[in-house]
């Protein structure tokens, strides 16, 4: 297959699974409170049906590039698609808050495979030069679920049943596995080293029990002192995994890969910032819900913009990166996009519906660059063969650092409800927990400028001006002379 095809088509054909995760999660978040209702429960403690999934991504992320290593990229592809759509149809079977976050842990079993397996094949299949472009095909046709996801949750929820919400994961994921196997080569390795079986056990359990305690904090659920426990535990587990990855020669997540600068910024850096972006999908339909009134119809029509505003910059991301390179886009853009974040809580009943729909198309299209700018940083000086190690490590991190964001989201709700005194949530409950959540992404500056004036210029293709011409011709010749990644 040519190479600029398969630049293209690869990441179309990933954009199936990506589409069905994302279409799910924007699907769910919409649905929130009217689940809750459902089944019976205080809409803050179906933080855990966000948590449940995000976790049980982290818990499987770091033997994703093991498995496609080992048995194959379209096998585990393919597996990973039909385990999604398991947990779909037992999330739809759902009578209990119990029954749903097990089901959501199902689901996260199959997400945990089928995006990090996918996105390594592309790695391993373009050129470093075509990395970004790739990575922009891959998320333009995957931020349709997104904008399509919040109108469709809230309309199947308004007018019909909830359940209904998951069935569409079915023929999407059902095309994704039938392009797989038309399309897909089984990229593998042929010398895989063992599964590092206690590293795997430490870090699952280290990860689900941290995830878990902190996620039942409060006044849900669990005794405090349960909930303490686990956060202990989890810390505990987490701690003998590092001094365990240190002695190993092939651990099952490679924190060695973070002496990288650009990965090392790219992935803390990163998961700063997804932090504060966690929140939103939690936050945002309960205020418009709960706080100001709206049925999930209306509220899906005003949160997909967000969505919509990240698809426009996708188009745009490459050619603004290419222009300032990553050290000032990123730099410049953490600042903006999470003013746009906080700038969520400053909306009131009385907002007009325009204005909200224009802070978060625009506040979309920042959030949009940054991720893309992180993503293309993350792997610009990471080789070939850690290609595998590093899109795990990261994918963990990504996936953490979104279920912190809703943790941390639900606390701060939580705190100002109860200085508000208590009882259901208001529309004032809710600007202290977007300050919040806007300052922790903010803070992932303090990462940005720590990155070289050209880094990952290979990726970007920016030039420094200000370099000698000699310097300025050599970069252009290296990159358009880059070949495909072997």
């Amino acid at each position: 297959m040519p190479v600029l095809q398969r630049a293209k088509l690869l990441p179309l054909i990933v954009a199936c699974a990506l589409f069905m995760e994302n279409t799910n999660s924007t699907v769910i978040a919409t649905s929130l409170p009217v689940i809750a209702q459902s089944l019976g429960e205080d809409p803050i403690a179906l933080k855990l049906a966000l948590t449940s999934y995000l976790v049980s991504l982290a818990v499987f992320i770091p033997i994703s590039g093991w498995m496609a290593d080992r048995y194959g990229a379209r096998t585990i592809f393919r597996a990973a698609l039909a385990v999604f759509m398991l947990g779909s149809v037992l999330c739809a079977l759902s009578n209990s808050l119990g029954a749903f976050v097990g089901a959501r842990f199902v689901q996260g079993m199959g997400g945990a495979m089928m995006v990090p397996v996918g996105r390594l094949v592309i790695l391993r299949s373009v050129s470093k030069s075509e990395l970004v472009g790739a990575l922009a095909y891959l998320t333009v046709p995957a931020l349709v679920g997104p904008v399509v996801g919040p109108p469709l949750g809230g309309f199947i929820t308004t007018y019909f049943d909830w359940r209904w919400i998951f069935f569409i994961n079915i023929p999407i994921g059902i095309a994704g596995i039938v392009l797989a196997s038309l399309f897909f080569e089984d990229v593998r390795e042929e010398d895989v080293a063992p599964l590092d079986i206690r590293g795997f056990l430490l870090s699952a359990f280290g990860f689900a029990s941290l995830m878990l305690g902190l996620a039942t904090g409060g006044r849900h659920l669990v005794p405090a002192a349960v909930s303490y426990g686990c956060v202990i535990a989890g810390i505990a587990a987490l701690v003998a995994y590092w001094f365990h990855a240190r002695r190993v020669a092939h651990p099952v997540l490679n924190l060695a890969l973070l002496k990288i600068p650009t990965y090392r910024i790219g992935v803390i850096g990163g998961s700063i910032f997804r932090t504060g972006i966690g929140a939103i999908p939690f936050l945002l339909p309960l205020m418009l819900q709960l706080g100001f009134g709206l049925d999930a119809l209306q509220s899906g029509l005003i949160t997909f913009v967000s969505a919509a505003g990240a698809l426009l910059m996708k188009t745009a991301a490459k050619t603004i990166l290419a222009r300032y390179g990553f050290r000032r886009v990123l730099t410049f853009n953490a600042v903006v996009g999470a003013a746009f974040l906080a700038a969520s809580g400053l909306f009131t009943p009385s907002t007009p519906h325009w204005i909200m729909l224009c802070v978060l198309l625009v506040g979309g299209c920042f959030r949009s660059l940054q991720f893309t700018g992180i993503n293309a940083l993350s792997y610009a000086d990471v080789s070939n063969r850690d290609m595998s190690g590093a899109t795990s490590l990261s994918s963990v991190a990504q996936q953490l650092s979104l279920s912190m964001g809703v943790t941390i989201g639900a606390f701060a709700l939580e705190a100002a409800n109860l200085v508000h005194g208590g009882g259901a949530l208001g529309a004032a409950d809710f600007w202290p927990a977007f300050v919040l959540v806007g300052m922790i992404s903010a803070s992932s500056v303090l990462m940005m400028v720590r990155l070289a004036p050209d880094a990952g210029a290979e990726v970007s293709g920016h030039i420094l001006t200000e370099a000698p011409t000699s310097v300025r011709k050599a970069t252009a010749q290296a990159i358009s002379d880059q070949k495909p990644l072997e």
